[in-house]
């Protein structure tokens, strides 16, 4: 490596094109590393060192670093607060709206530049006042007039947000961004995805007890009073195989899968896993989020998600009705095999696949985006 690749200022990002930034000099798991960026954190560097890391990646890098994903109910909040534990990153509120807003254009001009209405329809939009950026915030973004692309001024609003809580990374917990990859992929070609995988029987029986699952999915499908089971099962199925499928396209270096059941057995090992996957020291103090006095994480309700990692939380072998199970792994029991979940009805009766039949052809007219997988 030459002394011009350790300067930092003697490297400059190129400009973003009309949706695409340039890419971020970040460590690479498949390629190495860059050592006059990591070599101090790998020293779990103190003091002036770590002064000089946080400017060093404040050149560097192009936010969002990573995007926490996964089928909703899999321990996604969980890894939020690990990950927003760690005093280089920060995690911003759920922001549906990033890719559903760039693909159908709003407040965007055919190519995806920014527009006025952009901003106003962010300042009204009640999700984005999770970030706490106001109107003063985005107007900096775009001051000077010049065209500017969506992936540019998203990248500005997660610099802010991370500014604001100290932090020089940031990245976003989207559950449901896991049917988006490959738009978010588009816009930020460097960014990482990391996908928590949860056995499927253990997110349906985190649906049955949710409180909001009526106002969501797959709780607003149809089917949901009559079977709860067969329908969270293929929206388990959907979510786990669409993130799956978009992972094994992005490769290694981009796509990291973690499975809530060893996370919780093993968080040590596997934040370290994860943190590495992310080009970042491993810092003891992700596994003490819980410590934190105040609600750090703006949108959440008071102590939510802020146990501290507790295995078994959820155990459908003991709190799943024997015929919810029957049904679930009627409908998805592929995909448990294929994740390496043991199933308790290898041979569903009749009735029960019958259901699983019934329900995915009653939702098969669903938008596409929701419907259940292998339906055209």
């Amino acid at each position: 490596m030459s002394k011009t690749d350790c300067d930092p200022q003697s490297r400059v990002a190129e400009p973003h094109s009309a949706w695409r930034p340039s890419t971020r000099l970040l460590p690479t798991p498949e390629i190495g590393v860059y050592s006059c960026v990591v070599s101090p954190l790998h020293e779990n560097a103190r003091g002036a060192q770590k002064s000089w890391l946080r400017a060093t990646l404040r050149s560097h890098v192009i936010n969002p670093l990573v995007f926490i994903i996964g089928c909703p109910r899999s321990g996604t909040t969980l890894l939020r607060h690990i990950v927003g534990a760690h005093p280089l990153i920060a995690i911003t509120p759920e922001a549906h709206w990033i890719p559903k807003w760039f693909e159908k254009r709003l407040g965007l001009t055919p190519e995806g530049l920014v527009t006025p209405d952009l901003i106003a329809k962010l300042l009204a939009h009640p999700k984005f006042a999770l970030f706490r950026l106001g109107r003063e915030d985005l107007m900096t973004l775009v001051k000077n007039g010049e065209p500017l692309s969506y992936a540019s001024f998203v990248t500005g609003i997660f610099d802010r947000y991370g500014k604001s809580h100290g932090k020089v990374l940031v990245g976003n917990k989207t559950p449901d961004a896991v049917r988006k990859m490959d738009t978010l992929h588009a816009l930020w070609p460097e960014a990482r995805f990391v996908h928590v995988i949860r056995d499927g029987r253990d997110v349906a029986l985190s649906m049955f007890n949710w409180p909001s699952v009526q106002q969501k999915k797959p709780g607003t499908f149809p089917t949901w009073q009559d079977d709860p089971a067969s329908t969270a099962a293929l929206w388990w199925e959907l979510n786990v195989r669409r993130g799956r499928e978009a992972g094994a396209s992005l490769g290694s270096g981009l796509y990291h899968e973690m499975r809530y059941e060893s996370l919780v057995a093993h968080p040590e090992r596997d934040c370290a896993a994860l943190c590495a996957f992310l080009g970042l020291p491993y810092d003891e103090g992700m596994l003490r989020f819980h410590e934190a006095r105040a609600n750090t994480y703006e949108g959440l309700k008071p102590g939510h998600g802020w146990r501290p990692i507790t295995p078994g939380a959820r155990d459908w072998r003991t709190q799943m009705a024997p015929a919810d199970v029957e049904r679930f792994e009627a409908a998805a029991g592929a995909l448990l095999d294929e994740l390496g979940y043991p199933q308790a009805f290898p041979e569903p009766r009749p009735d029960a696949v019958a259901h699983s039949t019934l329900v995915r052809n009653l939702l098969a007219n669903e938008p596409r985006d929701v419907r259940p997988y292998g339906l055209a």
